[in-house]
């Protein structure tokens, strides 16, 4: 039972919280409606004020939201925008925190994974594949992730799919290659394997041989083989973002998350956020060891126990580390013994 006038508390606050976000809402949208290039320094500067004066989570929403209804359409989006908006979100990565990305990239990736799911006609996918390309081009995420989509889109092979890997691999092929050449051979491979047993399924074979010509291109390092390759955008664009990012910590704040992980983040908890607390199920099941280990630290003399007891060494594990740090000779015994 909630008495009327708690109640009635809890309703204003409600309303002035609304009007807060509301508030907050137009102000974001108006610094993400005037991005661009030039003023991209000016709106992180204003973008990070906003960050200092209002909650984070609220920020993380809103921004999210925006980028999301901006970015995410039925049409293809133009790449130069997507890298813009894509810039903003680095930026506040490296100089507010890595929840920021953090935030943006689980709400993509499992938007992304949902279109995946059902078959719809736009072009989603696709911008929502580009956004995931740049947040890896401008260092918010790490190339693990990029990998496990690739296999992921490998694994299905359709037309769909196809299409899906052309476009990612255009966009950070040679990236993937500087990071992980013997993961991208691999994927390549698989690839080759998937094609010649699919071959017939395909009713458009051409398609399927112009992507397998792309991959053995970026397997060469031949650039002029991948049609509409262009680098310099990219380029320009991580200099202008290595001249706004405070920190020097480039490839530090690099988040190397799996999709599993990002796909069961509400289940298992989002462990590549500092700080973020996690009540929920275990993150390890323990069905394996349901008895207690016993732990041996050989032969310690009574009273070595008994002042255990008097400090309330209360575990196993306790009494064994206080043990150890109670009879050893010397620091080096003691790290053997704690080892052990």
């Amino acid at each position: 039972y909630i008495p009327p006038q708690v109640r009635r508390a809890q309703e204003t606050l409600d309303d002035k919280k609304r009007e807060e976000l509301g508030r907050l809402k137009k102000m974001v949208n108006g610094l993400i409606n005037r991005l661009s290039e030039p003023n991209l320094s000016s709106i992180s500067g204003q973008m990070e004020e906003l960050y200092m004066a209002n909650s984070r989570k609220d920020m993380n929403d809103t921004l999210t939201d925006i980028l999301m209804n901006a970015c995410v359409t039925a049409v293809a989006m133009p790449a130069r925008l997507l890298m813009e908006h894509v810039l903003l979100v680095s930026i506040l990565h490296h100089n507010v925190g890595i929840e920021v990305g953090a935030h943006f990239l689980e709400a993509v990736v499992k938007k992304f994974d949902e279109l995946c799911k059902s078959d719809a006609e736009g072009k989603e996918c696709e911008n929502l594949l580009a956004l995931i390309a740049h947040l890896y081009n401008f260092h918010v995420v790490h190339c693990l992730l990029i990998f496990d989509i690739l296999k992921k889109l490998v694994s299905t092979f359709t037309e769909k799919e196809i299409e899906l890997i052309l476009f990612l691999l255009k966009n950070v092929g040679f990236s993937l290659r500087k990071d992980d050449a013997l993961a991208l051979k691999e994927l390549i491979t698989e690839a080759q394997r998937k094609a010649s047993t699919a071959e017939k399924k395909f009713q458009d074979q051409t398609r399927v041989r112009f992507m397998l010509e792309t991959m053995l291109a970026l397997r060469n390092n031949d650039m002029r083989k991948i049609p509409g390759y262009d680098p310099e955008p990219v380029e320009r664009l991580r200099k202008l973002q290595r001249a706004l990012v405070h920190s020097s910590s480039g490839k530090d704040t690099q988040l190397r998350v799996s999709l599993e992980s990002l796909l069961s983040a509400d289940q298992v908890g989002r462990w590549w956020i500092v700080g973020s607390s996690w009540s929920g199920a275990p993150m390890i099941s323990d069905t394996k060891s349901k008895t207690p280990q016993k732990l041996h630290v050989g032969k310690v003399s009574s009273k070595i126990m008994e002042l255990a007891r008097k400090l309330r060494m209360n575990t196993d594990i306790r009494r064994s580390i206080f043990c150890v740090l109670m009879t050893s000779e010397d620091f080096m015994d003691a790290f053997e013994k704690l080892l052990k």
